[in-house]
C-alpha cells in the first residue's frame, strides 16, 4: 500500500509500505477518516539542514505513514485478541499512544504518560493517512452509532484534546471562558463549551476563523490582531476578567493574555503545544490565587467519554471540517493547511 510521508521543508510524498498484518495483541484497521492536526505541521514544515529530530522516524530511522487522528473499521484481528477487545467490521477510533501496557499510566489509559517511553503513531509508528494501519488492540475506542468516521478522527485528537483540557479546568455552565487561538483545538473548544451552558469569549488573529468561532457559538469574537484582547474581555466582563481561560494557540502572546485575562480566583489551562512564556508571578499568579494547569490530550477513557457527549448533545462536529479531500490530494491539502486560515481538513476513503 502507499501512505503519506512527510519529508520536511513544506514537503511530502507518498512511499510504498507492505499492507499490515497483525501480530498478537495486534488489530489492522481500514481507515475511513484521517484527520488533519495543527501539529502534524511540526514535521511537514521541520528544516532537514540540521538533523531529523522534528522529523516523523520510527526507531529505526526510517520514515513513518503521518496521520495521528485515526478512524474506520477493525478489517485484522491477531491472536489473543478477544471479541470484547475487538471484532471484525466494528467501528472504531484509536488512541494514538502505545506505552508498555502494564504500568499504572498505561493501565488507566494514560499511555502518552508511560514512563517506560511511547510509540506515537503518526511521528514514531505508522499513522493513518494510508488505506490501512496496524495498532495495538488495547488502544482501540468504540465509535458510538451515531457519530460519522470524520467525527471520530476529530475526536481522535483536536477535539478529544478540547473537551481534555476543559474538563482540567473544571468548566461549568456558570462560568464565562475565554478561549485563545480558533485552530482545530480551540474551535471545538468552542463548541464543547457551549454545550457545556458556559459563556464562550473566542480569540484569534485571523477573521476567518472567528466567524467559525462565531458559528459555533461564541458570544464574542476578538481579533488579538487589532484589539487588545486582555482589555476586551475585561470590559465583556464588568472588570473582573473571564472565570477560565483556555490557550490553544501555543504562542507567548497568547499564553500571557490568557493569564492576565483571568480574574481573581480563576483557571487558566495551557493545551497547545510549544514555546514558552514569560509570567510576573507576584502580579498575575500569587495576587490573584490563580490556577494554571497543563493539559496533554486525553486518556481512553477521557476519549470515550468526548465521543458520547458528542453524540448525546448532538454537537456537529463535522461543521469543523471546511475541506474534505482523498489521500491522493495531499499534497494540496497540506498546502492548504500550511496556511492555517481555515476550519479543519480530512481524508475520506
Amino acid at each position: 500500500m502507499q501512505g503519506v510521508v512527510f519529508l520536511g521543508e513544506r514537503k511530502l510524498e507518498f512511499q510504498n509500505f507492505d499492507d499490515p498484518t497483525p501480530g498478537p495483541g495486534e488489530v489492522v484497521l481500514e481507515i475511513k477518516a484521517s484527520g488533519m492536526c495543527g501539529s502534524d505541521l511540526k514535521f511537514y514544515r521541520a528544516r532537514t539542514g540540521g538533523g531529523t529530530g522534528d522529523l516523523g522516524l520510527g526507531g529505526d530511522g526510517s520514515p513513518v505513514i503521518a496521520g495521528h487522528e485515526p478512524c474506520g473499521v477493525v478489517a485484522a484481528v491477531g491472536s489473543g485478541v478477544s471479541e470484547a477487545q475487538a471484532k471484525i467490521g466494528q467501528r472504531v477510533m484509536d488512541h494514538h499512544y502505545a506505552g508498555c501496557g502494564v504500568c499504572n499510566d498505561c493501565r488507566a489509559g494514560w499511555s502518552q504518560l508511560c514512563p517506560e517511553g511511547i510509540t506515537v503513531f503518526g511521528a514514531t509508528g505508522h499513522g493513518a493517512h494510508a488505506p490501512y494501519m496496524k495498532v495495538p488492540a488495547r488502544t482501540l475506542v468504540p465509535l458510538p452509532d451515531e457519530l460519522s468516521f470524520e467525527t471520530g478522527a476529530a475526536i481522535s485528537c483536536g477535539t478529544g484534546t478540547a473537551f481534555g483540557a476543559l474538563r482540567r479546568i473544571g468548566l461549568s455552565g456558570r462560568d464565562t471562558v475565554a478561549i485563545f487561538g480558533q485552530g482545530p483545538v480551540g474551535l471545538s473548544a468552542v463548541q464543547l463549551a457551549t454545550a457545556m451552558g458556559a459563556r464562550v469569549i473566542a480569540i484569534d488573529v485571523g477573521d476567518e476563523r472567528l466567524e467559525l468561532a462565531k458559528k459555533f457559538g461564541a458570544e464574542s469574537c476578538i481579533n488579538a490582531g487589532a484589539d487588545d484582547p486582555v482589555a476586551a474581555i475585561k470590559q465583556l466582563t464588568h472588570g473582573a476578567g473571564a472565570d477560565r481561560a483556555l490557550d490553544c494557540s501555543g504562542a507567548a502572546a497568547g499564553r500571557l493574555a490568557a493569564v492576565q485575562a483571568t480574574r481573581t480566583w480563576g483557571t487558566v489551562g495551557f493545551v497547545g503545544e510549544g514555546g514558552d512564556v514569560t509570567i510576573d508571578v507576584s502580579r498575575d499568579m500569587i495576587r490573584k490565587q490563580l490556577t494554571i494547569v497543563a493539559s496533554w490530550t486525553f486518556s481512553t477513557i477521557g476519549q470515550a467519554e468526548c465521543a458520547r457527549f458528542v453524540a448525546d448533545r448532538h454537537i456537529d462536529v463535522d461543521a469543523l471540517f471546511t475541506h474534505r479531500w482523498s489521500l491522493d490530494q495531499a499534497e494540496e491539502a497540506y498546502q492548504l493547511f500550511d496556511r492555517q486560515t481555515t476550519g479543519k481538513g480530512v481524508f475520506l476513503s
